[in-house]
């Protein structure tokens, strides 16, 4: 009787880690259906630093840190603006003379702004002698 109990615990033992291992070992897999005509589109985002020369209607330009002409971006409703530390800030943050860290596809020639980082502005003040 003893033995039957030790028995009968050891594979509920042995049957529980057999379902414990199955269950954190399990791999979850994403299937996708293509129908025909089947299109892919590849979005690749890229992203600029530079200074606001000129904030318009619906295009700002940035003086880039790595070009010698300014970009110009396309903006929308969807364009998102942030401050360095991730706050939502408005669309009237932009402004000429502001560093910002502009997100952007590219559609065509054309470059979209997605999301604006607003950085804050730094000035240097040299001590008199």
């Amino acid at each position: 009787m003893k033995k039957t109990l030790r028995n009968l615990g050891s594979l509920t033992f042995l049957g529980v880690m057999l379902f414990t291992a199955n269950s954190a070992f399990a791999q979850t897999t994403t299937s996708s259906v293509t129908t025909a005509p089947a299109t892919t589109s590849t979005t690749t985002t890229t992203t600029s630093d530079g200074t606001v020369s000129e904030f318009g209607p619906t295009t700002f330009v940035v003086k880039s840190t790595t070009s010698t002409t300014p970009l110009s971006y396309s903006y929308s409703k969807t364009t998102t603006y942030v401050d360095e530390n991730g706050n939502a800030v408005s669309s009237e943050t932009v402004k000429s003379g502001a560093p910002v860290t502009v997100y952007y596809t590219q559609d065509g020639d054309k470059m979209i702004a997605t999301k604006v980082i607003v950085r804050k502005m730094t000035t240097t003040t040299t001590p008199n002698p």
